[in-house]
């Protein structure tokens, strides 16, 4: 017996972009083993398991490491695929998860994503912006703590050159990973800001888009642009776009998906 799998390629319009995240849509929960197996053998940044429970859906991420409390990229590719293959007719929905209650809302072929957001920041008192040249490749001008571990550069051709030692990086603080941010703010349609995320703590040495990065990145970018509205871009190998708009306490995160994969994977064996 199996059960279908759907890779989706997330925060994009086309295909071999943005990030790939693995679908699952089961009728019952297996056992956290074997969803741990499935991501672990599937070598994506996440593989999200989803079962429907009454008129919403429950979602757990796996890495191929660890379970994770919230992802972005492997939402909305959750979201495509319930929308387009498991008749979801619903133009707003929610996830429950980790996180808390996740909702979802279609507008023809954007999804966006409602999450929280971590706005609290402090500049770091124990790492000085100088001594990450051995482990970014470049110092950033400043650096910040808090859910996510902040280097802020001046351009986005900074981020372009970094060439981190994930061994090294590793070992600096932070809660959850680690964001190299250029902020743009300039009205000539670039993107509002740019940044790359590394997560080697959790299996994911660089992420090619990280939708839940914005938790972070929105109201710290908000509180010194004075902008709700932003476009975003991550420069990872990939590359990914968002849409942004800050809502206070939470965050609207949108973007496109686009299917890479349907197959089929054994079911848990009893």
């Amino acid at each position: 017996m199996f059960e279908t799998i759907y890779i989706v390629d997330a925060f994009t319009h086309s295909l071999f972009s943005g990030n790939p995240a693995a679908v699952l849509v089961l009728d019952r929960w297996p056992g956290d083993v074997w969803m741990q197996n499935i991501a672990k053998e599937n070598n994506l940044s996440e593989t999200a398991f989803v079962v429907r429970e009454e008129n919403q859906y429950r979602i757990r991420w796996f890495t191929p490491t660890v379970e994770v409390d919230l992802c972005g990229h492997a939402t909305l590719a959750s979201a495509y695929v319930l929308k387009n293959h498991y008749k979801e007719t619903r133009e707003k929905f929610d996830f429950v998860s980790k996180s808390g209650i996740l909702s979802v809302s279609v507008d023809e072929n954007l999804i966006y994503l409602n999450f929280p957001t971590y706005p609290l920041f402090q500049r770091s008192q124990s790492i000085n912006p100088n001594q990450l040249v051995s482990v970014l490749g470049k110092a950033p001008v400043e650096v910040w703590e808090g859910n996510d571990t902040i280097f802020l550069y001046t351009s986005s051709s900074d981020l372009v050159l970094l060439n981190p030692d994930f061994p090294k990086l590793s070992e600096l603080p932070t809660n959850r990973g680690y964001i190299a941010l250029s902020i743009n703010g300039l009205e000539n349609g670039e993107p509002d800001y740019e940044f790359r995320f590394f997560g080697p703590g959790l299996g994911i040495p660089e992420d090619p888009a990280t939708g839940s990065a914005h938790c972070s990145l929105s109201p710290f970018v908000r509180e010194r642009l004075g902008k709700n509205r932003m476009k975003s871009r991550q420069r990872s190998n990939r590359g990914a776009e968002f849409l942004i708009e800050c809502l206070g306490e939470r965050v609207s995160i949108g973007g496109s998906a686009v299917l890479y994969l349907r197959g089929e994977v054994a079911k848990e064996k009893a």
